[in-house]
């Protein structure tokens, strides 16, 4: 900041200008920059600290310089370094010694601290509403799969039949919980550190609730050293951002699985599938697969901000510019990919009698055949081992379950009559499960009457969390 001090005889070099300026990156501040001086100047004229007449001078122009911004009529420069001086340097230039008035009582720690706390907290609100946008979705296309039966897999082996709308639902939780994550991170971060200047507040005699209360937060931060040198909110919200991609990737690694030749299960569209230089009949998932390679660059931009803060000392320092980056980075990664997953999942085809034929394979009933015997009287332990044997058999002599004949089940246990067949009917599989959280179609209406109550209430929610836009 050599250009507003008197402490330096010489001019910073271009190297040590290009290597600290944070102007390329940060400028995408300007709008919550702008915003926090104004909530600022209006704090001094409240106070007498600066003559309304000045205060108001210095509004107007920066409503101004907002608006040229916007219309790209202002080139910044690394010579300012980042978005706060370049602001500055442009009012002081468009009105003299009334813009140097603007800077009483603040720094850029607090002021740097300010416009990332207002710009990730409207972020958040709109990843928090990509999100809700995802679980409806989710939850419509529930509703329409409630009898569309499925194979449930462990082990990527068919482990016992389920519903589509079952499988979505599933992921509708994740979502959900990633949706409360950033609810709460937001709830955490509500708080202003505009007053805490560069560690020790000021001697000015500022009204920190006012500034707090028109910029939109709950209440300013309680202590001046962690309001410049907090970026736990960062961390918390890319380890958000990082458990939103784990999600995404394990459904897109589904959904590669699902679209292959030997699946078939769903079909994605042509607007988000692409083909192959040189194989005409291939069509492949690769938004899925991009999202899925995304997952790890957002880990990486979270272990970066935790390597990078672990070992600062109070209160700010140089280091803690590289929040930046890997923030931005890490929401620019979540945003276009939820975008683009939703996009793909509500466009992809379902292809029920695939998913149907293949729930009829594999032996999904045994479990069923152990209740089976168990509810005649004999203990799940020699139910199962029973089972396991008749599945065995089945193996070596080409049956299944379904076909297998009574005579041969008899010969496995004689407390087995022709009633085996409508047990382990697929259907009858899947609605017997009544369990709370189970497959069967009255459990996944109350999850998806319990989901649709979520996605009403919390529409507001997201309502309440916007901004309070001063400008």
């Amino acid at each position: 900041m050599q250009f507003f001090s008197g402490r330096f005889k010489e001019k910073a070099s271009n190297l040590i200008l290009d290597f600290h300026s944070s102007i390329d990156f940060d400028k995408r501040l300007y709008r919550y920059d702008i915003m926090g001086s104004i909530a600022h100047v209006r704090g001094l004229a409240l106070k007498s600290i600066v003559p309304s007449s000045d205060a108001e001078l210095i509004e107007k122009t920066l409503k101004e310089i907002l608006n040229d911004i916007i219309g790209e009529k202002i080139l910044f420069s690394r010579e300012y370094e980042d978005i706060h001086m370049n602001i500055e340097k442009i009012l002081i230039d468009r009105i003299g010694d009334a813009g140097k008035k603007l800077h009483t009582g603040r720094s850029r720690n607090d002021q740097v601290a300010l416009d990332m706390k207002l710009f990730t907290k409207d972020e958040a609100v709109k990843v928090q509403a990509q999100l809700l946008d995802m679980i409806d979705l989710l939850n419509e296309t529930a509703k329409k799969n409630l009898d569309t039966y499925m194979p449930g897999f462990t082990h990527l082996q068919k482990a016992q039949p389920i519903t589509f709308a079952h499988y979505l639902l599933a992921y509708v939780e994740m979502f959900r919980r990633d949706f409360l994550r950033i609810e709460n991170a937001i709830k955490l971060m509500d708080t202003s550190p505009l007053g805490s200047a560069a560690l020790a507040g000021t001697t000015y005699p500022i009204d920190r609730e006012y500034t707090s209360k028109i910029l939109g937060f709950s209440s300013p931060t309680w202590n001046s050293l962690d309001g410049v040198s907090d970026r736990d909110y960062l961390i918390e919200l890319i380890n958000s951002f990082s458990l939103i991609m784990v999600h995404l990737s394990r459904f897109c690694e589904e959904i590669i699985i699902y679209t292959s030749n030997d699946y078939g299960y769903i079909e994605l569209s042509d607007k988000f599938s692409t083909g192959s230089s040189i194989m005409p009949q291939k069509k492949n998932p690769d938004a899925a697969e991009l999202i899925r390679g995304k997952s790890g660059r957002v880990f990486g931009d979270l272990l970066g901000l935790l390597t990078t803060m672990k070992g600062i000392p109070l209160a700010y320092n140089k280091d803690m510019q590289e929040d930046k980056e890997a923030f931005f980075d890490a929401l620019d990664t979540v945003k276009g990919c939820l975008l683009v997953f939703y996009g793909m999942i509500e466009t992809m085809s379902i292809k029920r009698e695939t998913m149907l034929e293949a729930a009829a394979r594999g032996f999904m009933g045994a479990t069923d055949v152990a209740d089976y015997l168990t509810k005649k009287g004999m203990s799940f332990r020699d139910a199962y081992k029973i089972v396991g044997e008749m599945v065995s058999f089945c193996i070596d002599n080409n049956y299944t379950l379904d076909n297998m004949p009574i005579e041969q089940y008899k010969k496995f246990s004689s407390s087995f009559s022709d009633d085996i067949y409508a047990e382990i009917a697929i259907e009858t599989s899947v609605e017997r499960r009544e369990s709370y959280g189970g497959p069967s179609q009255r459990s996944v209406k109350q999850h998806i009457d319990f989901i649709d109550k979520f996605i009403k209430e919390y529409s507001s929610v997201i309502e309440k969390y916007k901004l309070n836009d001063i400008l």
